[in-house]
């Protein structure tokens, strides 16, 4: 037994020179045989499960204390919730945390881990605050990166108001967690520069370590980068955020989430475009450990990307997968009924989409809005009108919106009654809600202005007074109202015309060249020439002589004779003349017999019945007619004949020269 307890006290001091120097393999060596002698010490066990866990051994240190929980009892619970931790068994981690008997600093450390892991932001920010305000040791500027984190993360995935805790932003985490928060409210420049802050930061922080190398300085920046790039983004600077995200990408950082989210939002500004690297870029999204790195939205997010890019590069399959996948997970989530009906658009199937609208609508009328507004859409496309104003007029939030009335109105017009009468529902809505607000007395202004223009005047009185009562000064408003109500009551428009200004007050000091010669004049008044010697004004009683234009003399033909009698069908086109006969196309063509075979020209000549002197012309040449026919035909203008239809069928064309098969030419 005294060798044997020599043994054990010599393995303690290698245990313990071991712990001091970080050799914790060599200290399980000796903790394995000081448990050969004694299985159930509960010191070397606790030890042994120190050690596993600093080897990142946390299933084998779990089975150690699941094996001795008896003997081990409660002096582990700190080691085998942060096991559960490590091994993403968060819901059990949290368990074992809740059911400790005491509750130790680490263990709340811990605790807050876990809470923010579940995305339990308001007890988390409770547990870090009693933490930083209850202890003073050299973890506290870490406590306060974590609080800042949580905050970050509210202001991101729960859109709360942003907190001002009063913590420092004397490092490049704090700084970061800060600009992140900026984010989450929509403060975007704040942001970007408060990124430039933490960047300087990060490089003047890590620049004294004389370790730490350049790739090293950049690596550890690339998250900054990477949200750098995000906000950038949003700033629509799309370009600029392509280029450092690819920058982040090239380096290859060792955090998957990174790298998921980096790649995922490349595929967004990708969109249907540059689809072969989306389809690259969607492999990093789906590396191992991805889920326990990033918030739920943050996944879904990639998730419904996913199934956007399948439905881009027609797996249609693929795509309606994904997004049935997703509406299991979040039933209540329109977006994958929305890439659904998308899918089924693209394949022309518009009456299964609109089912599938419906369907999600009635199960789920809290987020009913934005399907409704997309089946109103799909009414449209097939040419649905009233179907589409029905569902419309059915989205209680929207209906008395100004652009839903003025779509209202647009489908409306060709009945001005039912025009006036969701005009009356509109302002009944504001008049109840919001009176005399810019909204109600805009959506007023545009009522008077449509009963106006469709001479609805009487119906537009009402409308008017309540505008000239709220601004007794606008002077187009009461113009309107008398005008109207010249037609309903003259005395009451003659009492009104006294509140309009007179003349005098009316007259504004406005110099008329200067606003004349303006860039937007379309007149210009001609300037008066200056008086010189020779256009002295005359005496008076002299009258005003005006100038004659001369008129010019037309130009004759160079053969005209004007003892001739002009040719009275010399404004007829030649062909169309009465005496026309056709050009002659020569001697030898006229030679040639054109009758039955073997008939000789003279013969031809003979059997032509126009050059007969007993044959009447077939069109009267008027002032050559003879006796009672000339008086009656003179005036007359001879018909105009239509060309003959088959005058250009008879021509032949050219044939076309045929395409050779090498480049350009012919």
């Amino acid at each position: 037994m005294a060798s044997g307890g020599l043994s054990v006290a010599s393995l303690w001091t290698e245990v313990n020179r071991c712990g001091q120097n970080g050799d914790y393999t060599r200290a399980l060596k000796a903790l394995t045989k000081i448990l050969h002698e004694n299985r159930d010490d509960v010191t070397a066990l606790h030890c042994k499960i120190v050690c596993l866990v600093q080897n990142g051994s946390f299933k084998e240190a779990l089975n150690v204390m699941n094996t001795h929980s008896k003997v081990l009892s409660s002096e582990v619970v700190f080691e085998k919730a942060y096991c559960e931790y490590r091994l993403n068994r968060v819901e059990s981690a949290l368990k074992t945390i809740e059911a400790a008997s005491e509750q130790t600093d680490k263990l709340k450390e811990l605790y807050g881990q876990v809470l923010y892991r579940l995305e339990r932001y308001d007890d988390c920010k409770s547990v870090y605050t009693d933490l930083i305000r209850n202890s003073q040791d050299e973890y506290e500027e870490e406590r306060k990166t974590n609080l800042a984190a949580v905050v970050a993360a509210m202001s991101q995935w729960e859109k709360g108001p942003m907190e001002d805790l009063g913590l420092p932003e004397s490092t490049y985490e704090l700084c970061y967690n800060a600009a992140c928060s900026l984010i989450g409210q929509g403060q975007l420049t704040e942001a970007f520069n408060k990124l430039r802050q933490a960047e300087e930061l990060c490089r003047v922080s890590l620049a004294d370590d004389s370790d730490v190398t350049e790739e090293d300085i950049e690596s550890e920046l690339a998250v900054i980068h990477s949200q750098m790039a995000y906000v950038m983004q949003l700033q629509g600077r799309t370009d600029e955020a392509l280029q450092l995200y690819n920058q982040v990408i090239k380096l290859k950082p060792s955090d998957v989430g990174l790298l998921a989210v980096t790649a995922n939002n490349i595929i967004t500004i990708n969109k249907d475009q540059n689809v072969f690297d989306s389809k690259k870029k969607v492999k990093l999204t789906n590396a191992e450990g991805v889920e326990y790195k990033l918030a739920k939205k943050q996944l879904q997010a990639i998730e419904l990307n996913k199934a956007l890019l399948a439905m881009y590069t027609n797996q249609a399959d693929q795509c309606r997968k994904l997004s049935s996948s997703l509406q299991s997970q979040n039933p209540g989530h329109p977006r994958p009924v929305l890439i659904q009906v998308a899918q089924l658009c693209r394949e022309k199937q518009h009456s299964k989409a609109i089912e599938l609208l419906q369907q999600f609508s009635d199960q789920h009328p809290e987020s009913a809005s934005g399907i409704k507004l997309t089946m109103a859409q799909l009414y449209l496309v097939q040419g649905h009108v009233t179907k589409a104003c029905d569902v419309l007029r059915s989205i209680e939030e929207f209906k008395h919106k100004s652009g839903m009335v003025n779509l209202f109105i647009f489908f409306s017009k060709q009945d001005i009654d039912s025009a006036i009468d969701v005009f009356k529902q509109a302002i009944g809505h504001y008049q109840s809600e919001t009176p005399g607000s810019a909204a109600h007395l805009a959506l007023v202004r545009e009522a008077a202005d449509f009963k106006l223009k469709y001479g609805r005047k009487k119906e537009a009185i009402s409308d008017l007074e309540q505008l000239w009562k709220q601004n007794p000064k606008d002077i187009h408003t009461l113009a309107q109202l008398i005008s109207a109500y010249s037609l309903v009551d003259t005395d009451k428009a003659k009492s009104l015309s006294k509140h309009l200004p007179s003349a005098d007050t009316m007259s504004f000091n406005v110099d008329v060249d200067e606003l004349e010669n303006s860039h937007g004049a379309t007149y210009v008044r001609k300037k008066a020439a200056k008086v010189t010697g020779e256009n002295l004004p005359k005496e008076q009683g002299q009258g005003e002589i005006k100038k004659k234009k001369k008129k010019k003399k037309g130009k004759l033909p160079k053969n005209y004779d004007p003892k001739a009698t002009p040719d009275p069908e010399r404004w007829l086109p030649m062909r169309e003349r009465s005496y026309y006969r056709g050009k002659k196309k020569g001697k030898k063509k006229e030679q040639i017999g054109k009758g039955t075979q073997g008939a000789t020209a003279g013969a031809s000549a003979e059997l032509d019945a126009s050059k007969t002197a007993s044959s009447p012309p077939t069109s009267p040449r008027p002032g050559f007619a003879s006796g009672s026919s000339a008086a009656a035909s003179s005036n007359v203008v001879p018909p105009r004949q239509q060309k003959p239809a088959a005058s250009g069928a008879t021509r032949k064309k050219a044939p076309q020269k045929k395409k050779k098969g090498g480049k350009g030419g012919w």
